[in-house]
């Protein structure tokens, strides 16, 4: 649970995020797992259990930022290869639930947050290409990685029991080194400096995935594990933006609440985040990152897992989708459409929540899909704090 409340097999549907009592920090004695590769690595020193190994070129942090969340690593256990079922196989979610989705090399697949929140990762692969499909709780954002080392070698990440300012810490099975979830950067140990390849995550419904992937496939419940899938382990962490971090994340508290949501476009040059409660009234917002025109969707139906007992029960918060505004070799302007989704002003074309056009001129057509995160301001304050803020929420 991004290492933060406990044994990942115990929930309280009574005891609100803000009051429980969070364990003390364990020391970890165990010593290094068996090192497995790549093949370009002598046997290194564990991140994870060594601070200051004489092995490591310099840290990208101050490692004392780097605590104990509960769990030991992999204690929040990590899928590896998991199975996955059709959409009409698919009885355990309702429309509202949020999946997050990944489309890649002609194959899409959907990763219930039900099941993720217990996991957090999962190692496998889409269309062809290894990935690790990544979720933090507290953070509130999926991001997922290209998991081939540069000699070849597909890395396997797991959780590693450590926070970094609320986050989720990964470590890679091949050298221990310790990776930032929220951008793919490896922090501590042997690899420090290097960062992972980012491929675009939509958090969406249920509902909107079946309809536009009736072939897509879906994570299934059968993982391996009993876990209470379905239940929410942070009952009533999001709160509509009210309440705070359960672990410290130095931030500007003074611009927004800690909780309010945004979606973030991270570019190598500039950072966008458009807050959601602008988001839901405007549902369409053009934007600009690195000198590049792109339209921030969002469409409503998707239901926050992190609210109420139940995940699928929380209130709506939309899904949402960034995208290049040209297809076909033309620049698009965007409005809401009468009849649902989002209409171009240049040709009449019906497009949904992925970037697909489903009707008019342009049908078939699919808008270049931008990486971007759904994710709460404190996480992109102190991660990117010179990021460009749209529709900051008032504060009281």
């Amino acid at each position: 649970m991004s290492a933060c409340l406990g044994s990942s097999d115990t929930v309280s549907q009574t005891t609100t995020a803000a009051e429980t009592t969070l364990p003390a920090p364990v020391a970890v004695t165990a010593p290094p797992p068996t090192f497995l590769g790549p093949a370009s690595f002598e046997r290194p020193a564990s991140a994870i259990y060594f601070r200051d190994s004489e092995e490591f070129p310099a840290a990208l942090i101050d490692i004392a930022e780097l605590v104990p969340g509960g769990p030991a690593p992999d204690g929040i256990a990590p899928l590896e290869d998991p199975e996955f079922v059709t959409v009409d196989e698919v009885n355990f979610l309702a429309d509202q639930d949020a999946v997050l989705v990944v489309d890649l090399g002609g194959e899409a697949k959907a990763f219930p947050t039900q099941i993720m929140i217990w996991h957090e990762i999962a190692n496998t692969s889409v269309g062809g290409t290894p990935l690790t499909v990544s979720y933090c709780p507290l953070c509130n954002s999926a991001v997922a990685f290209e998991r081939t080392h540069r000699d070849g070698t597909v890395m396997d990440f797991g959780t590693s029991g450590l926070l970094y300012r609320s986050s989720l810490v990964m470590y890679d099975r091949q050298t221990f080194t310790l990776w930032t979830h929220f951008d793919g950067v490896a922090v501590h140990g042997v690899m420090a400096g290097n960062e992972l390849t980012l491929v675009p995550v939509s958090t969406v419904s249920f509902a909107d995935f079946a309809e536009a992937h009736p072939n897509g496939l879906v994570l299934s419940r059968h993982t391996g594990f009993s876990r209470r899938y379905g239940v929410n382990p942070y009952l009533g962490y999001d709160s509509n933006g009210v309440g705070g971090t359960l672990h410290p994340a130095p931030f500007d508290d003074a611009q927004a609440p800690a909780l309010a949501r945004v979606v973030v476009v991270r570019g190598s040059q500039d950072s966008v985040a458009v807050f959601h409660e602008h988001l839901l009234t405007e549902r369409v917002v053009p934007i600009v990152v690195d000198d590049e025109e792109v339209v921030v969707f969002l469409e409503p139906g998707t239901a926050t897992p992190l609210q109420s007992g139940l995940v699928a029960l929380g209130r709506d918060v939309g899904a949402t989708g960034v995208f290049a505004v040209s297809a076909d070799g033309e620049s698009l302007t965007f409005v809401v459409g009468d009849d649902g989704g989002f209409v171009d002003n240049e040709t009449g074309s019906t497009w949904n929540i992925f970037g697909h056009a489903t009707a008019g001129e342009l049908a078939g057509a699919e808008l270049r899909a931008v990486e971007h995160l759904d994710t709460f301001w404190f996480a992109i304050a102190t991660f990117r704090p010179n990021t460009q803020l749209i529709g900051v929420p008032a504060i009281g």
